[in-house]
């Protein structure tokens, strides 16, 4: 345990080492550090690989590991109830926030164009519900199409708890020794995170220059405040009030997940890093984390909710337009909404701001504007989605003790 503690912490410690280095490179060394992404992009590329597999396995295993569908129904209803309310607080906290500050100066959008909006197929309902189903889960498989996966691998487990033991068992064997060998492979590529990482910040700080970030400074302290604010003072509220542990003290042994969503700005393939270090370093049993936290990485949007909330309010001002009380409390519903929904779309940041944008009638062009920080924003708002993951893994895994306990008393 010691010697893990020890692993773990020097692991850490170069991946800060990494990430200073990287900006250092980045900000003297532009050219190098653009021709060297294909290391960065090799490592996260690694990561991804494990996901399917590991989100299938672990899903299906969880599953069958809590035996009936009253206790699938029980840490399903806690998970999805709780990250929606971690949502929710990211909106108010953003929306709050910028009523408080009113950033953004009226600028006019002609001549301003941002093609990639008009790209995006029209939003529908019926065509976000449509999304979730898996017509054909080898292609959805072999597309990493994270919704339509996990609900298969949820409807494929609830079918294995109607055969018999004998049935069960070996199939029980087979997704457990996958699971096991995919969070294995993940110990070897995670030998690679300080070269990842310092590959991965050198080649955003050169691609994305200072003049862009000196810019727009206002706006990306309004949304890496909001962002702080919610990973620092809301999510360990929760945590606490909730879970009843010491908050900081577990996301303190735990940040090496949030530290690596930073780096690749991919929870996706942030998740075998998220499973290991909750279930090693945060004391999460592995049941409980092989069900929330692939269901999180696809559906919990904290950072993306904060970000995309004050994004649009900071819109409305450059186009001059003032939301009423009314039309924030439509754009927080709808951001919470989306968040579940839109998840399963492709470039589903993208597809939210649009379709909340022509909700409210406000030019889409403006997105030109913000888009330039978009990639370091990307950064900030993935790490705060993995951090609610690894908040909410915690408070199911301690309901679940509790209700384990009382059990045993009765």
């Amino acid at each position: 345990m010691i010697k893990k503690i020890k692993k773990h912490a020097s692991t850490n410690k170069l991946v800060i080492v990494g990430i200073l280095l990287g900006v250092l490179f980045g900000s003297f060394l532009p050219e190098l550090a653009l021709k060297q992404k294909l290391i960065g992009t090799a490592f996260v590329y690694f990561l991804k690989m494990l996901v399917v597999p590991l989100v299938f396995a672990s899903i299906y295993t969880a599953i069958l590991g809590l035996g009936s569908l009253e206790h699938l129904k029980r840490i399903g209803l806690k998970t999805i109830g709780l990250y929606l309310m971690t949502t929710a607080l990211a909106v108010i906290a953003a929306i709050t926030a910028m009523n408080i500050f009113q950033i953004g100066e009226r600028v006019s959008h002609e001549g301003l164009s941002y093609t990639t909006a008009a790209q995006i197929a029209p939003f529908s309902f019926s065509s976000m519900i449509l999304s979730f189903i898996p017509v054909n889960i080898f292609k959805s498989l072999s597309e990493g199409a994270m919704m339509q996966i996990i609900v298969f691998a949820i409807l494929f487990g609830v079918a294995s708890l109607y055969l018999k033991h004998e049935q069960q068992k070996p199939m029980l064997d087979f997704f457990t020794s996958v699971s096991e060998v995919m969070l294995k492979m993940a110990e070897w590529v995670i030998l690679l995170t300080p070269i990842g990482v310092f590959s991965l910040i050198s080649y955003v700080i050169a691609d994305q220059g200072i003049e862009v970030v000196i810019g727009l400074w206002k706006y990306l302290l309004m949304v890496i405040g909001v962002i702080l604010f919610h990973g620092i003072v809301t999510l360990p509220a929760v945590l606490a009030f909730f879970g009843r542990v010491n908050p900081y003290r577990y996301l303190l042994d735990v940040r090496e997940a949030s530290i690596m969503a930073f780096s690749t700005a991919s929870s996706a393939a942030t998740l075998p890093i998220s499973m290991r270090v909750v279930e090693e370093d945060g004391d999460v049993d592995a049941k409980t984390a092989s069900f929330v936290l692939p269901l999180g990485a696809t559906v919990s949007m904290d950072g993306t909710a904060a970000y995309l909330s004050v994004a649009v309010l900071y819109i409305a001002n450059m186009a001059g337009v003032t939301l009423s009380f009314s039309d924030q409390l439509l754009l927080a519903i709808t951001v919470v909404a989306l968040s579940v929904g839109v998840a399963a779309l492709p470039s589903a940041s993208l597809v939210m701001m649009v379709v909340i944008l022509n909700q409210l009638g406000l030019p889409v062009e403006y997105m030109a504007l913000i888009i330039a920080v978009d990639r370091i924003l990307d950064m900030c708002r993935t790490s705060l989605n993995v951090t609610s993951d690894l908040v909410v893994a915690k408070v199911v895994d301690q309901y679940e003790t509790r209700d384990n306990t009382m059990k045993g008393i009765e």
